[in-house]
C-alpha cells in the first residue's frame, strides 16, 4: 500500500516537472532572456533611472511574460514544420505533449499579464509591447513561409525591447524624449541581420525542408547573403557612436561598441571569403557576445543627467 502511495506521489511530482518544463519550452526562456536583458538595460540607460531592484525585476517579468506570449503564438502555428525539424521536434505542442489550445489558453494569460505589468510603468510601454507581440506571434510567423522579408518585420519585434525598456522610464503627463530609444532600437535592429542570417545559413537544411524562407537569396547560402551580411554589419558602425553623441555614454563605451562593430565586420567578411558552415558559425555565436558587451558596456559608461 505504501508502495503504491509512494508510486502516485512521484507520478504526479513528475508530471508537474515535466508541464514546468514545457512551459519553459513554450516561452523559449534562453532566447526570452537575451531580449529582455535589452529591455531592461534601455529602461537604465534612460536619464531619469536609478538603479531599483523592485523596479528592475517587475520590468524583467513584465518582459519575459510578454515575449513568452510571442514565443507560445510562434511554436502553436509552427507545430507542423517544428514536427518536421529534429531540433524542434521535441517542443510541447509539435510533440504532442501539449494541446494547442492549451497552448493558447496559456500564451493568452501569460500575454495579459505581460502587458498589465508594462502598463504599471508606462502607456506606451504596454502598446509598444502589445504591438511587439501581435506582429510577432501573427505577422512575422506566417510570414516566414512566404518570403525572406520576413527577416525585415521580425528585425522589428526583435528590436522593440529596446524602445520598451527606454519608454517604460516615461513620467505621465510629462514632454519625454524618444531619441535615446531609437537608437538603441537601431543598434538592435541591424544587429539582427548577420545574426539571424549567420543562424538561417548554419540550420539551412532543417529550414528549407520545412518550407522556411529565410535567407535573402532563393538558392540558399550564396555570395549575395554574405554581402548582405557585411553590409549590415557596416551599417551597425555609424549607429554605435550615436549613444555618445546624444548623450547616453560616454566616450569610453564608444569605443568598445567601436571595436565590437569592427569585429562583427571583419567575421562577415571571412563569411564572404570562405562561404562556409564553420564561417557562420562564428558569425552567429560573435553576435550573441556583441550583444551582451555592447549593451553592458553603455549602462557601465551610462552619463550623468544634465543638472
Amino acid at each position: 500500500m505504501q508502495e503504491n502511495r509512494n508510486d502516485i506521489s512521484g507520478s504526479t511530482s513528475f508530471a508537474l516537472v515535466s508541464r514546468v518544463k514545457d512551459y519553459f519550452q513554450l516561452c523559449k526562456f534562453t532566447l526570452s532572456f537575451l531580449v529582455v536583458f535589452s529591455t531592461v538595460i534601455s529602461y537604465l540607460l534612460a536619464p531619469n533611472i536609478r538603479f531599483n531592484l523592485i523596479q528592475v525585476l517587475l520590468l524583467f517579468a513584465g518582459g519575459m511574460l510578454v515575449t513568452g506570449s510571442a514565443n507560445t503564438i510562434n511554436q502553436i502555428l509552427e507545430r507542423g514544420t517544428d514536427a518536421m525539424m529534429k531540433r524542434t521536434a521535441s517542443r510541447p505542442v509539435a510533440s504532442g505533449r501539449m494541446t494547442p489550445e492549451h497552448a493558447w489558453a496559456f500564451a493568452a494569460l501569460i500575454g495579459a499579464a505581460g502587458i498589465v505589468i508594462m502598463y504599471s510603468f508606462s502607456t506606451e510601454a504596454a502598446w509598444l509591447s502589445l504591438f511587439s507581440l501581435v506582429l510577432y506571434g501573427f505577422v512575422y510567423t506566417p510570414l516566414k513561409k512566404v518570403n525572406s522579408v520576413a527577416v525585415l518585420v521580425g528585425a522589428i519585434p526583435g528590436a522593440l525591447p529596446c524602445l520598451i525598456g527606454w519608454v517604460a522610464s516615461f513620467e505621465p503627463n510629462q514632454t519625454n524624449d524618444w531619441t535615446g530609444g531609437w537608437i538603441l532600437f537601431a543598434i538592435q535592429f541591424l544587429w539582427q541581420f548577420p545574426h539571424f542570417w549567420a543562424i538561417a545559413w548554419v540550420a539551412h537544411k532543417d529550414y528549407s525542408t520545412a518550407g522556411f524562407k529565410l535567407l535573402p537569396s532563393d538558392k540558399g547560402p550564396t555570395k549575395f547573403t554574405a554581402l548582405q551580411t557585411i553590409m549590415y554589419s557596416a551599417m551597425m558602425i555609424p549607429i554605435g557612436v550615436l549613444p555618445k553623441v546624444y548623450g547616453i555614454s560616454g566616450a569610453e563605451s564608444m569605443w568598445i561598441v567601436l571595436v565590437c562593430n569592427l569585429f562583427m565586420l571583419y567575421v562577415s567578411v571571412l563569411l564572404y571569403i570562405n562561404m562556409d558552415v564553420r564561417s557562420a558559425r562564428r558569425v552567429m555565436f560573435s553576435s550573441y557576445f556583441y550583444l551582451m558587451i555592447v549593451f553592458l558596456s553603455l549602462y557601465a559608461n551610462k552619463m550623468p543627467p544634465h543638472p
